[in-house]
């Protein structure tokens, strides 16, 4: 997903330098000097000496000299070794920590729950919060029923777990009777009630590549309609809040890249992507910059944890800012609020 940064190259001045040099630059966000970096180092080295030691970090790549000041700002690659290796972690406050907990309350929806969880990530950040709906494979399937409409269309209405009730609309090579489309009904019901729907959708492709020769027509009908009904049901969304803070910062205010991003928000495909990625990984994950191979990040870190009910991974959530984000409060907060959205959805 990254890569790991090799510091045994690295004496413990220059990494505290480094750490130094990140921590004030995320705190201005300005281009740090080495007069200014020799009061935060607290290693009482003179500016010269400090300017020797930065042309090395310079020559590693792990900083950089905009071209408009004489200081420097951390590239990804700093980035990277300042979180994997020198970051301080900072517990979330417990105040804080109760305030978010009371915020899911017992009255909300799943869909509810997922929202105010994306709301608070923003609120809390002041960066952009994002939440993919629990995802949709593990949802037991418990019952079918089929309504004739017009022009060989069929309502079909589907119930998940115990109270989810889903309906939508096919469309058939020919007409069906009400008694078919009961039969239909009878014959999934029987077989597949109680399957996750990620199973269901398996055994139908299964049933219709293995079993025609074995089954009569009606059976057939029946399997080649719920196909229909549950091929596209892994699909996820995800819910975004707060895009609009990330006006806020001045790195990322150029209107190109707003737009951008905004896009990317949007199309919400590539960005669904890049969260699956961080859903099949344990704990929490963090892509710094052109670290996520997507065009619109390039000037984005993404930090994301995934959220569980009962050992089953049921999605992820995270915060999109600036690579310049304070990751000591930004990573434990992340984290912590996937234990509470999955302790949210268990008591649903």
């Amino acid at each position: 997903m990254h890569t790991t940064i090799d510091n045994h190259n690295l004496n413990e001045r220059s990494l505290q330098l480094l750490k130094a040099l990140v921590e004030r630059y995320v705190q201005d966000g300005q281009p740090v000097g080495s007069r200014v970096l020799s009061k935060d180092s607290q290693l009482n080295l003179s500016p010269a000496t400090i300017r020797n030691v930065m042309a090395d970090l310079e020559d590693m790549g792990l900083i950089r000299s905009p071209h408009t000041s004489a200081g420097r700002v951390p590239t990804v690659s700093g980035y990277r070794l300042f979180v994997d290796s020198l970051l301080t972690v900072q517990p979330v406050d417990k105040k804080l920590l109760n305030k978010v907990n009371s915020e899911f309350n017992a009255s909300m929806e799943k869909d509810e729950v997922v929202e105010k969880a994306s709301r608070i990530l923003s609120e809390v950040t002041r960066m952009a919060g994002v939440v993919t709906l629990p995802n949709r494979e593990i949802v037991q399937f418990r019952h079918i029923e089929f309504l004739k409409l017009s022009n060989n269309r069929i309502l079909v209405i589907f119930v998940a777990d115990e109270q989810e009730v889903h309906n939508k609309i096919i469309h058939t090579d020919r007409t069906f009777s009400a008694a078919e489309l009961q039969q239909a009904a009878n014959y999934l019901n029987s077989i597949y009630a109680g399957q996750s729907l990620a199973e269901v959708r398996e055994a139908i492709v299964q049933d219709l590549e293995h079993n025609q020769h074995q089954v009569n027509q009606a059976m057939i009908d029946a399997v080649t309609m719920a196909q229909q009904v549950f091929e596209n049901t892994s699909h996820e969304d995800y819910v975004v809040s707060g895009q609009t803070n990330l006006m806020d910062f001045s790195e990322l205010s150029n209107m190109e890249r707003l737009k951008q991003l905004f896009e990317a928000f949007n199309q919400k495909q590539s960005v669904l992507h890049l969260l699956d990625k961080c859903q099949h990984a344990e704990g929490v994950q963090i892509f710094i910059g052109e670290e996520s191979d997507y065009e619109p990040f390039q000037e984005c870190s993404l930090v994301t944890a995934p959220y569980s009910v009962e050992g089953q991974v049921l999605g992820v959530l995270g915060v999109i800012g600036p690579t310049r984000m304070a990751y000591e409060k930004v990573i434990p907060f992340v984290d912590v609020t996937a234990k509470l959205l999955g302790a949210a959805l268990k008591s649903r």
